[in-house]
């Protein structure tokens, strides 16, 4: 939308005339409204576009277009309720509301990337749901195997069966290994390549953190070889913590330099810092509560 002093006549000429101009992407049942709300309104061919003259055209077009938004939504909703009600996704999962659908499951991170994609889905922290608008529901159904799939993987009882069938294997020792290893919270850096201290950075094992002190003690790549591969002699241990949410929001992001994905550690970029904030923001609602 945008200020113009012109608009087109009858005959096609111009003449000046204060108002302004608004487009839309074509719909009959649309410009039937738009021309009963704005009866004086004429269509551009030059601009493309609706002129609509006043001084106050551009407050009238603003309310206008928030009225159909809501409208639009409306129906929406309106559709989606009737496509659930006609093929509806039966899951324990799944809970119907008033104004749209309630998604509850076991923690999982597939869960939550898949949901934060569903257009207007929303976490409501103090039900600990998933809110989900009817107009929502094709995009949710098209996600649905996943978000059961992975719900299902994580119910406790199917965890603790996976952990019994894991106890004593090769994998279960390994696990417990790279446990022990990260709960040490340190990591292999190059002498001639280290990190700042008391800033976030990115690292390939265990994303963004902040590094606090380089020991200066040599790392032993045989006995960390599992862990680090490419730690060598002429690495020292650098000890580490997890960031705080304020750290992280005032990081500047750095712009994403594939070769600097060869060294132990680099700035984070935008893509890096936003699920570390969104994981901080967690670690500090759950602290409150």
């Amino acid at each position: 939308m945008s200020n113009r002093r012109e608009h087109q006549t009858r005959e096609g000429a111009f003449k000046e005339k204060i108002g302004e101009t608004t487009s839309f992407p074509y719909d009959r049942l649309t410009v039937e409204r738009f021309r009963a709300a704005f009866p004086q309104a004429r269509w551009s061919d030059d601009l493309k576009a609706w002129f609509v003259p006043g001084k106050t055209a551009g407050r009238r077009i603003a309310r206008w277009r928030a009225r159909e938004a809501t409208q639009v939504e409306a129906y929406a909703d309106e559709k989606g309720r009737d496509a659930f009600q006609f093929d509806p996704i039966e899951s324990p999962y799944l809970e119907v509301g008033e104004a749209g659908l309630r998604v509850r499951t076991p923690f999982s991170r597939t869960v939550v990337n898949e949901l934060r994609d569903v257009p207007w889905a929303h976490w409501d922290s103090d039900l600990r749901v998933w809110h989900v608008p009817f107009r929502s529901f094709d995009n949710l159904r098209r996600r649905w195997p996943t978000i059961e799939a992975a719900a299902r993987r994580n119910e406790p009882e199917e965890r603790k069966r996976r952990a019994e069938e894991r106890k004593g294997t090769e994998d279960d020792k390994r696990a417990r290994l790279r446990s022990a290893e990260r709960k040490r919270r340190r990591y292999p850096l190059a002498r001639n390549d280290l990190p700042p201290l008391h800033r976030p950075v990115a690292t390939e094992q265990y994303g963004v953190i902040v590094f606090t002190e380089i020991t200066g003690e040599l790392v032993e790549p045989d006995t960390v070889a599992d862990f680090y591969p490419g730690a060598t002699e002429d690495h020292v241990w650098g000890l580490w913590r997890t960031p705080t949410l304020d750290e992280l929001i005032s990081t500047w992001p750095a712009n994403p330099v594939s070769e600097n994905r060869r060294r132990e550690w680099w700035l984070p970029s935008i893509d890096e810092l936003r699920p570390a904030r969104r994981l901080a923001r967690s670690r500090e609602r759950r602290r409150r509560k």
